[in-house]
Formats: structure tokens, sequence, C-alpha cells
């Protein structure tokens, strides 16, 4: 996520390295290396232009703290112009009706309709509401075959009009049939079309006039750079929808539409798409963003998605075995479990301050675990639950069972033995906080090529 970015910024701050004070001449220097930069992530000229003016101001005149040098100074003011320039702070979806009537718009090919299946099971598991998608997409081929597979996936209900061709009709129809039925939240999904034109415009506001949605967010492909932007103001002048939804931004993205989409279109961006999987949806916040993409990780972030993970009654249970030092690798594997359900393996080191740059060359498996999870898989029940019986023997038939060495064996149950002494220590939720330092110390990240 706008790694090509943040190498770029990162060598512009290398200009102030070493210099005793901030003057005119080296902050234009790095400014001007910071607008190629933005330049080159599809910012156009303009906004580019106005963001480093800001910056340089801010830069120009202040007094370096005896603790910090110039370049941590810049990366400050850097930090809360970018989060300013994409919004400033998180800007919450409208649920407040007794029925939610949410409408999705965008090009064909944005992701809208994944997307739908990703809010809805989004709305279901943290809102507590019960979604009802609608599929309102009546020309693109096997687009309600689609979201009939995205809903059964989600375990929510769908509305569909097979013969019915009538976009308009089949929304007002959705309502109808959400209200006697106890939804609380509709999601539509509209049709998209390759470019914009007047039927797509027409069709999506005539949609929009006749369900009165409380929430109208354009979905917008962000490898698609500064054309989003150009597709979001177009979009906002016909339906003025609420805010924006980035979705792929865990692919080849350069970052221009997540920088600019707010200042030129004045709508903000309210979700990310951070992963193909159905839980890969976040929520957008500038100022976690803006961190990011300086290379100072996103802590909080990090925590949160732990936190929806942890429970309560299962580290109780974990805590009485560390007690009695009964704590055997299918106790490991849980641990692992949910950390895995976090999210992307690499998208998490990206959230550790400084790990950013550590792992950029990395081929990170997206199932990272797995090498130690077939090792684990090759032991007897007896030998998961106490480790302490392997001996020379069984590490060979363990090794020869999941395709690994010896070596490598012997690695896992040495992490394995210093987490179980580490988390005896904490006493409590310290599983998931000792495994993630084992990754920061590249002592504990398996399956990764340089």
């Amino acid at each position: 996520m706008f790694e090509n970015l943040s190498d770029k910024l990162e060598r512009a701050f290398k200009t102030l390295k070493g210099k005793g004070s901030i003057s005119e001449i080296n902050v234009a220097q790095t400014m001007k290396e910071i607008r190629k930069a933005l330049i080159k992530a599809d910012v156009d000229f303009k906004t580019a232009k106005k963001f480093t003016d800001q910056v340089r101001q801010k830069a120009l005149g202040q007094q370096v703290l005896t603790s910090l040098e110039p370049g941590q100074l810049l990366t400050k003011i850097m930090k809360d112009e970018l989060a300013s320039l994409m919004g400033s702070v998180h800007s919450e979806i409208n649920l407040k009706n007794k029925l939610s009537i949410i409408l999705i718009a965008g090009l064909q090919g944005s992701g809208k309709t994944t997307f739908s299946g990703k809010l809805s099971l989004l709305l279901k598991t943290k809102h507590n509401k019960r979604p009802l998608l609608v599929a309102c997409d009546v020309y693109r081929p096997a687009a309600i075959d689609q979201i009939g597979v995205l809903a059964d996936n989600v375990g929510v209900d769908l509305y569909k009009e097979v013969d019915n061709k009538n976009p308009v009709s089949i929304a007002k129809n959705a309502i109808k049939h959400a209200k006697s039925n106890n939804y609380n939240t509709v999601i539509i999904d509209t049709a998209g079309r390759l470019a914009v034109d007047e039927e797509m415009m027409g069709e999506i506001s005539n949609i929009k006039d006749e369900v009165n949605p409380c929430e109208t967010l354009f979905v917008v492909d962000s490898m698609t750079g500064q054309d989003a932007v150009n597709t979001a103001l177009a979009f906002n002048q016909k339906i003025s929808f609420d805010g924006v939804v980035l979705t792929k931004l865990d692919g080849d993205t350069r970052g221009g539409a997540a920088l600019t989409i707010r200042s030129v279109v004045d709508k903000p961006i309210k979700f990310i798409g951070t992963s193909e999987k159905m839980d890969g949806l976040d929520l957008f916040h500038p100022d976690r963003m803006a961190s990011r993409i300086l290379g100072m990780g996103d802590v909080i972030s990090l925590v949160e998605r732990a936190q929806q993970q942890f429970d309560e009654t299962e580290a109780r249970k974990m805590q009485k075995k560390i007690a009695k030092n009964t704590f055997g690798f299918d106790d490991f594997l849980k641990q692992i479990n949910q950390i895995k359900k976090m999210g992307n393996f690499k998208d998490l080191m990206g959230m550790i301050p400084g790990m950013g740059k550590a792992i950029k060359n990395l081929d990170i498996d997206d199932d990272a675990f797995k090498g130690i999870e077939s090792i684990i898989f090759s032991m007897t029940p007896e030998e998961r639950r106490n480790p302490d019986i392997l001996n020379g023997s069984r590490k060979k038939r363990i090794a020869n069972g999941s395709g690994s060495s010896v070596q490598d064996v012997n690695q896992l149950i040495k992490q394995f033995s210093q987490m179980g002494k580490m988390m005896k220590m904490m006493q409590g939720n310290g599983g998931k906080q000792q495994l993630m330092q084992m990754m920061q110390n590249n002592g504990g990240m398996p399956n990764i090529k340089n």
C-alpha cells in the first residue's frame, strides 16, 4: 500500500538529514522532491503544488526542538498536512434511521458488488444489523448470480427479481419487502458502465429519488488513479453522494485517488478495501493512513484488529493452561488462527512502526504460517499436548511428514518454548503480543523469500 510513494517521500526527507536548522533553501529542495513524488503518485499538479506550499509555509520559521532533527519536524508537519488533505478525521456511515437504506454507485469493474457483500458482513457482525442485499444490476451478465454467491458466503439474504428489468421498480419493491420482513438495513447494488454516460446517470438518479437513501456511497477502483477523481466529480454533480469507497488498495496503487479525492470532490472517504477476502474492508482514518504513507506504522489499527479477535473466555482458559504449564501446540495453533483472522500478513507487518521498509522487498506468503502449521499437524496428539517428549527420531518423522527439515522443527520448538516463557510472565493476552514481537524480529516469519 503506497510503497512507491513512501519510498520517494523518504528520499525527499534525506535532503534535510544532517542539517542543523530548517532554511528556505533546504526546504525548497525537499518540497520540490515531494511535489515530484506526489505527481508520480498520480496527484494532479494543482493539488500537489498547493500541498507543498502549505507544508513549506508551516516549516519555515519554526524552531527545531532540541530533541528533533529538521527531517523529523518536517515529517510531523507532513503527517498533519497529509491527514488534512485526506479529510483529517474519520467519517462514520449514517445508520440512524429505523430502516437504513444504502445506495451503492460506481463504474463497472470498480468493485461495487463485492463491496456490497463486504459491507453487509461488516454491518451484520460489527453493528448487529439485519441487512438485505438488493440486486439492481439487470444488465451485466451473471451480476445477480455473483451477488447471490456473495450473499450466501456472508450469510445474509438477497432480494432479486430475475424477470424484472426495471431497477427503480426492483429497488422500491425491495424496500417494501424489507419493511414487511423486519430487515433494518437495505444495501442496493446498482449497475455500472464502462464509462460515465447519461443513461447510467439518469438511472442511478431515479433510484435515489425513489428510495431516498440515508447513505449513498460511490465506489472507485483506487488503481485508476486520477481518473477515479474525475469520475467521482461527474457522479457527485449528478447524485451528490455522501462518501467514497476506495477498493483494491492492496493492489498496485499509486495513491493519487486516496490523496486527492477529498480535496477535489469535498466528500469523505469512508471505507477502503484491503484484500479480496470478504472481511477485507476497513474504515478509513486519514491520520492513520498518513502515518503509514510516511512509514510510521499504524499501531492503533493493529490493536483494534487484535481486539476484534480477542475472546475473553478463551483467554481465561489459556491463562489457566499457562499457569499449570500445560500450554501445548494445539493452543499455539489457536493463537495463530486468531492472528490469521486479523487480515493480510504483510499488511499487518506494515502496521508495525519501522517494519514497512524492512519488508518492502520481501515476498511474504499470504498464508505465512503454512510451514508452522504443517509441522504441528505432522505431530501426534500426544506430541502436541506434551512437546517435551519430542526426541530426535520424532523430530525426523515430523520433518519428513511436513516437508521440512529437522532444523525447521527445532527452530519452531525453540520459538514455542520462548513464547511459552514470555506468556507465563505476561499472564494474559501476551501470546499475540509476543508472537507479533517474534515477527518484528524476523524470527517468526516463515515462508519468506527475498
